[in-house]
């Protein structure tokens, strides 16, 4: 049996996996096609903010480390007090969230703390890029939900009734 936090792991994994894909399409795709892509990345807003703007690795893996790593674990632990039904409505809730208090503290605190500045809600951006920020967080949240979802349901069901009373 996995512990909540563990299966805010794997969540977390699961979903920066699903946006990453995105991400790429974003990425390389649209040019591919002969178009520019319509928005920065997360990987790319996370480099400049790191101060190493020419380093996409380094964006990629702190998108890896925050999705896994801080959201997952806290998703993890926060999933049965958020006030949804279904698993993925909390996902959702969770990382839209997550991005709110993020543009309003994180995105423009960089600035101020000597980095390249990205504004409020990463709009030095540009607007395409606040609209793919949401819409990315809310395919995080519903992959974020379905995996744990699916994990805590598969925990139940694997226990066994010992002498008529479940184990919880």
């Amino acid at each position: 049996m996995m512990s909540r936090v563990q299966k805010g792991l794997v969540s977390g994994f699961a979903a920066t996996v699903a946006v990453s894909a995105l991400e790429l399409a974003n990425i390389y795709g649209a040019p591919m096609l002969g178009i520019e892509p319509w928005a920065a990345s997360f990987p790319r807003l996370l480099s400049v903010m790191l101060q190493v703007p020419d380093l996409i690795v380094v964006g990629w893996i702190a998108h890896f480390l925050v999705g896994t790593v801080v959201l997952g674990a806290a998703f993890g632990v926060l999933c049965p007090k958020l006030p949804t039904e279904t698993p993925e409505s909390k996902g959702i809730l969770f990382a839209v969230g997550a991005f709110i208090v993020m543009g309003l503290t994180i995105a423009p605190a960089v600035g101020a703390l000597g980095g390249r500045p990205v504004g409020l809600f990463f709009m030095q951006a540009g607007f395409g890029t606040l609209v793919w920020m949401i819409a990315t967080h809310a395919v995080y949240g519903i992959v974020l939900g379905n995996v744990y979802g699916r994990l805590v349901a598969r925990d139940r069901h694997a226990h066994h009734v010992t002498n008529g009373a479940t184990a919880h």
